[in-house]
């Protein structure tokens, strides 16, 4: 296979051209001749065009892209190796939801020819590679998997936004069904994949590691988060102490905040689940969930109580929040926390404007029924609330923050910092009411 795909012999196919997708298609597309699927006849038209809607490779490496872009999915039929990187959310009641991994194998294994490899990136507790999605192939596409087709795992390490640890810097993880199909995946990731393979034992062991690993992060920032919570109480700087605590050698630098996103704030519940469903139910990570979900109520609170002390009728505060997608850079609002702030907000009666110059303003209607506002809009508030780090936001000056206020004494201004974006002396030297996670 790797052997036919670097001479021209064949082609890749990549299905699902997201944030992990895309610049795992282009990065391949600099090797072999690769077809790139994606269902959203609206987003190929914009690669057509040379966008970057993800922002992740950006707009020039698009245009410059010799891969195909389709909707059309007999395309498909071009290629004999396929990469599977389709989201896998959760539904509301915290459980898998894999319907677009089982829509993806509808509609490769209809496409689907003999010899061919088929490799899944989408995150997945252990199971379904072998359990759901080779049964769905080979029933649409009427191969025997083994024997017609190869199958193999690879969970996507992608951090959306992270222009430094990219596809080509982390170690990749593979596995397959036999040894043989796992060495030619192997030499076809190594095409672009600088830091090199690591062979799992099983794909049950690198779909576990995917889940594994997003769970440890969150489990990590769940500790934070309560710490943050009891050092309020407190009234101790959880910051101040985080910087004390980071100059032992070794501190692991977890720093408390919003877990959203597709990955940590989605992954724990795929282990959760399976878990669960085998007869063991989890406590420590099911409770590090728990904590992290609250996050957005925990700092709708001390909103509340820092509009009270700075004498404002909460109910005609006027507030602005600064960020809503789920990180800073990153134009992506899925599974955003900041949504859980403004949906509290709401209960006392508070209407935030909210501010994201990166996010798509369709898409955050869309997903969440919030209008964004453009920045100039931003005059006469009584409160800002900075949610999301981005660099538009880091690179403000005072006189931008005291812009935004109404002209009042600085005492009654409250600026609520979530991502301690701003240097605490000279916010405090100003005498705003100040406060951060």
């Amino acid at each position: 296979m790797y052997k036919e795909l670097t001479n021209g012999q064949y082609k890749m196919s990549v299905i699902g051209l997201g944030y992990v997708g895309l610049p795992l298609a282009v990065a391949f597309a600099k090797k072999i001749q690769v077809v790139g699927f994606d269902i959203s006849k609206e987003k190929i038209m914009l690669y057509k065009q040379g966008v970057d809607p993800t922002n992740e490779i950006g707009d020039k490496a698009v245009q410059e892209s010799t891969m195909e872009f389709t909707h059309d999915e007999t395309q498909l039929r071009e290629a004999k190796f396929h990469i599977v990187a389709v989201p896998t959310p959760i539904k509301p009641d915290k459980t898998p939801d894999l319907t677009p991994v089982e829509g993806a194998c509808t509609i490769l294994g209809r496409n689907l020819s003999k010899g061919s490899y088929v490799v899944f990136e989408s995150t997945v507790y252990p199971g379904v590679t072998e359990d759901i999605c080779i049964p769905l192939l080979e029933k649409e596409s009427f191969l025997k998997c083994g024997v017609d087709f190869k199958v193999g795992y690879s969970p996507e390490r992608i951090n959306p936004g992270d222009k430094v640890n990219t596809l080509e810097t982390i170690v990749k993880i593979v596995s397959a069904i036999d040894d043989e199909s796992l060495e030619e995946i192997t030499k076809v990731y190594e095409l672009v994949v600088a830091a090199g393979c690591y062979k799992a034992a099983s794909i049950k062991v690198a779909e576990a590691a995917k889940v594994v690993e997003n769970s440890q992060r969150d489990i990590n920032i769940a500790f934070m988060n309560e710490m943050a919570m009891a050092l309020e109480k407190m009234n101790v700087d959880s910051i101040d102490v985080v910087n004390a605590m980071n100059t032992k050698w070794n501190a692991l630098g977890f720093k408390p905040g919003l877990v959203g996103g597709h990955c940590i704030g989605v992954d724990p519940y795929y282990f959760i689940y399976e878990a669960e469903k085998l007869g063991y139910h989890s406590q420590l990570i099911s409770a590090g969930r728990k904590i992290n979900d609250g996050m957005g109520q925990f700092v709708s609170g001390v909103i509340i109580r820092k509009l009270a002390l700075a004498n404002k009728n909460i109910k005609n505060s006027k507030v602005a929040i600064f960020g809503i997608t789920f990180k800073e850079d990153c134009p992506d609002p899925r599974n955003s926390k900041v949504v859980d702030i403004i949906d509290n907000l709401k209960l006392y009666g508070i209407s935030p404007i909210v501010i994201d110059p990166g996010a798509d303003k369709a898409d955050v209607l869309n997903e969440y029924g919030v209008k964004l506002s453009d920045i100039n809009q931003v005059k006469d508030m009584d409160c800002l609330i900075f949610a999301v780090a981005h660099k538009a936001f880091k690179e403000m000056t005072q006189e931008h923050i005291d812009g935004f206020f109404a002209n009042i004494c600085n005492e009654e201004k409250v600026l609520i910092d979530i991502k301690s974006i701003f240097d605490k002396p000279v916010i405090l030297e100003k005498g705003y009411s100040y406060w951060r996670l």
